[in-house]
């Protein structure tokens, strides 16, 4: 019998735990909106953003009508953002752009979803500070097509700009990526699939300073497959568009074989 007393507090908590107490206190309760938009945010101000999220998706529910509750989806797009959510922010920026496609600020959303994948980086690259070409260069291509859309839909945007600037770095950063690649295949002569790389940076990302090293990377692979009328063709590109190119003047090994693992001897 007191085994059984005993049991009765937990399977109490137990039923909280699993259905919630009924008892606890919502602190909103009651307030105007105008309250809980200026608790939400006074958390932004704090950097509490999981607060704040739970204040404008409150306020969301509670008046889901008004300048309130619009300015509220944005906010929350923006708070995921600053906590570091990266699919959150996406998804709620999104969200708001489908709900409201002609809202005079839905501008600053399509720039906000270049932000969240432009900033975004895995913890293995935050503890060894990985290259940023290094990594899975999809996050990249989100982040470069939500500034394309931002720059193509509202070229007049105070935020083109800065989405202009950003969409230069990363066509570099994944060209350079690219080169990344071509690089290990070349250590490991899989000369075939470098030659694929260099001519996708070559194809793709054509105004890039990738470029150039691409060229030189082909050089030495069809030099490596003893391909020689591809090289001399490749070698004849290089002269036209890079003239000064160290590689074409002295300097450079004699062997083209080994032109690729020249070229990070002299940066």
């Amino acid at each position: 019998m007191k085994r059984s007393l005993a049991l009765i507090p937990l399977l109490f908590l137990a039923g909280c735990a699993i259905f919630g107490n009924p008892d606890a206190i919502d602190e909103t309760k009651g307030w105007s909106v105008q309250q809980i938009n200026s608790a939400a945010e006074a958390s932004m101000r704090d950097r509490d953003y999981e607060k704040a999220i739970k204040y404008y998706q409150t306020l969301e529910s509670r008046f889901p009508h008004g300048r309130y509750a619009i300015q509220a989806e944005m906010e929350v797009s923006y708070a995921y953002y600053k906590k570091g959510d990266a699919a959150a922010a996406l998804a709620a920026a999104d969200r708001f752009i489908k709900l409201h496609p002609h809202h005079p600020n839905v501008d600053y959303m399509y720039y906000l979803k270049g932000l969240a994948t432009f900033n975004e980086r895995g913890v293995v690259e935050k503890l060894t500070a990985q290259n940023i070409s290094d990594r899975d260069p999809k996050a990249l291509r989100e982040s470069f097509a939500s500034f394309k859309d931002l720059v193509t839909r509202f070229p007049d945007s105070k935020y083109s700009k800065d989405a202009a600037l950003r969409m230069l770095y990363l066509i570099n950063t994944l060209s350079e990526h690219e080169l990344h690649v071509a690089r290990y295949y070349m250590k490991r002569e899989a000369y075939v699939a470098a030659l694929n790389r260099c001519k996708y940076v070559i194809e793709n990302y054509p105004s890039t300073p990738a470029v150039e090293e691409a060229l030189v990377i082909m050089v030495s692979a069809y030099d490596l497959l003893d391909m020689n009328d591809l090289k001399q063709d490749t070698l004849r590109i290089l002269n036209n568009n890079y003239p000064q190119s160290r590689f074409l003047n002295s300097g450079a090994p004699e062997d083209k074989r080994v032109w690729w693992k020249f070229w990070e001897s002299l940066w």
